[in-house]
């Protein structure tokens, strides 16, 4: 081979290095770009970044998002975190659940790292000892709940909507929901918990979920004002978010979209068994009670269940014993059915018709429930 042929080889095996190599940092740097960690003034900005699956949480972005939150934690100069969402839409629809059922489908760890790291964030945003603001402006559920609600402070707008959606995935409200949902006024958290019902603007504060109600087109104001304060303590922040919730008149007079049921819901949603509260809604018969009925018979049997047991245990735990009970859940729904089915139905083929098994409530025993609560030895979540 002529030495000129070698040369032009060496350098088109060179290209190709180059071109390789853009390819992995282009990847890189797409993960890096998925969520964006800056100091601002005097704060820690965290910006989740993938407008397109409406800030969808990911593995890779809880595994950036951790360290800097513990850095900024110890950080003499920082003196409050604000997370937020790009796009106007939504601030995070939940985690990315789609990945982690194909991940457990295949055998691969995602499925037990995932949610254990996701769980220890939770933990590490509770304990905290900067104050944090979530702007949960947009859609915030699941995994986008548990990266807010656990948070000094949470600002709602009237685009913001909730809901706990998880019992129709074949999967129970997680991080953390055992924790913060029973807490909720009477019995509203398990209303939530059981039907998936949707929150949305004002309601988002009422409910107690949010602790201040701002205008949408505010946010970007009350971010610079939060930004330029000097040295703030937590009073001093709490001062401005007060404000913009005082001068917020969106909705200010509309009632709550539960008021008039909340009587109802207090005591439909104190039976001790899921069977019980379905028979409760039935006897009752008005038109919400029969919607809510609806609801939950859409719902999967064994997530129902799983999923009033881990709020009447949880009411009474720490957050993390509620999320190490939380863990065993999450890794026992990853060896069943009924959450690939639901990923499948909602998510994949979208047909919205997931074939459950169990299909009646009747059928999950209270042995298969107590499979779900089982200790996991030494793979336990611990902190």
């Amino acid at each position: 081979m002529r030495l000129w042929e070698l040369a032009a080889r060496f350098n088109s095996f060179k290209r190709t290095n180059v071109i390789l190599q853009h390819l992995r940092m282009s990847n890189h740097t797409d993960a890096a770009g998925e969520v964006l960690l800056e100091r601002k003034g005097c704060a820690g900005v965290i910006t989740l970044n993938r407008p397109k699956f409406l800030n969808a949480l990911n593995f890779s972005m809880v595994r950036q998002i951790y360290p800097q939150l513990k850095k900024w934690e110890q950080d003499p100069e920082t003196f409050l975190i604000i997370i937020k969402g790009v796009g106007g839409k939504a601030f995070c629809a939940g985690g990315d659940i789609r990945a982690i059922s194909e991940a457990a489908k295949a055998n691969q760890k995602l499925a037990q790292e995932f949610f254990r790291e996701e769980y220890i964030l939770n933990n590490a945003i509770d304990s905290c000892q900067k104050p944090y603001v979530a702007l949960i402006n947009g859609i915030t559920m699941g995994g986008g709940v548990g990266l807010s609600i656990h948070g000094q402070f949470r600002v709602a707008t009237e685009k913001s909507l909730f809901a706990m959606p998880e019992t129709a995935i074949g999967l129970f409200p997680d991080v953390g929901g055992g924790y913060f949902l029973p807490r909720l006024q009477g019995k509203l958290g398990y209303f939530l918990a059981l039907t998936g019902f949707r929150l949305k603007g004002r309601d988002v504060y009422t409910a107690g979920i949010a602790t201040h109600f701002v205008d949408s087109e505010k946010l970007s104001m009350l971010e610079a004002d939060l930004l330029a304060l000097k040295s703030p303590s937590k009073e001093n922040i709490a001062d401005v978010l007060d404000t913009y919730h005082t001068k917020s008149k969106i909705d200010q007079n509309k009632p709550f979209i539960l008021e008039e049921h909340l009587d109802k819901i207090n005591s439909w949603f104190s039976a001790n068994s899921v069977e019980q509260i379905i028979d409760i809604l039935q006897q009752d018969g008005s038109s919400f009670a029969l919607e809510q009925l609806k609801a939950i018979n859409k719902m999967s049997p064994t997530s129902l269940k799983i999923t009033l047991r881990q709020l009447m245990e949880g009411s009474s735990k720490t957050l993390q014993e509620v999320l190490t009970m939380e863990y065993r859940l999450s890794q026992a729904c990853m060896g069943g059915h009924d959450f690939h089915e639901g990923v499948r139905a909602v998510l994949i083929d979208k047909d919205q018709s997931p074939k459950w098994k169990p299909a009646d409530l009747k059928e999950v025993t209270d042995e298969d429930l107590n499979n779900y609560f089982k200790s996991l030895g030494s793979n336990d979540l611990k902190f």
